[in-house]
């Protein structure tokens, strides 16, 4: 993968260029470079957590994923590499919403969702078996999340927690001010590609 002229001239740099994971630690067994994209191949039915080398504050990150049925991942943000990332961390969720499986959730733990803290809207993802391309923009507590070109959260974190989280519980990877970008894996095969990322 390329930068565009125009990626190229805002700034953006490659985090997955299709080819190698030095830009990646942590679990690099299941989570594997093949055929341009990274794969996660779940191990033990798991799968851990993929971090950048690198720790980004704000930033717009831009990537392509590929679910399979029922798949449930988790891009962290701002998150440090021990613990669980959507509380110590953020946690977007990654998720086939429409799997019978999940049909009972709540509104914030749908795909797109600051996991616990602000619920997506739903619809925007593309049917099984297609590529999805979604932009997470992140300026201070501004967070904005586009998925296939529809703005599906567009939020302020500190508002939206001010009287607690919906979830109800302590976030506070919340108050972070920078921290690692992650694929966080959940016993799912899911496909990335076309990483990369422009600091703000």
């Amino acid at each position: 993968y390329e930068l565009s002229d125009q990626e190229k001239a805002e700034g953006y740099q490659v985090l997955f260029d299709g080819t190698n994971m030095h830009n990646w630690v942590g679990n690099t067994q299941d989570y594997i470079a093949e055929d341009g994209m990274i794969v996660l191949y779940p191990f033990n039915g798991h799968g851990g957590n993929l971090y950048t080398k690198e720790e980004y504050g704000d930033f717009v990150f831009r990537f392509e994923f590929m679910l399979t049925p029922g798949a449930n991942n988790g891009l962290g943000i701002r998150t440090p590499m021990e613990g669980d990332a959507a509380y110590v961390g953020m946690e977007l969720q990654i998720l086939d919403d429409d799997a019978p499986i999940y049909s009972e959730l709540e509104q914030w733990q749908y795909h797109g969702s600051v996991y616990g803290v602000i619920a997506a809207k739903r619809g925007a993802l593309k049917p099984m078996g297609e590529w999805n391309y979604e932009e997470v923009y992140i300026k201070g507590n501004h967070i904005r999340i586009t998925l296939n070109g529809e703005v599906i959260v567009d939020g302020d974190l500190a508002e939206a927690s001010k009287n607690g989280t919906i979830d109800g519980k302590q976030h506070p990877g919340l108050l972070n001010k920078s921290g690692h970008i992650a694929f966080l894996g959940h016993g799912s095969v899911v496909k990335f590609r076309n990483i990369r990322v422009k600091r703000l």
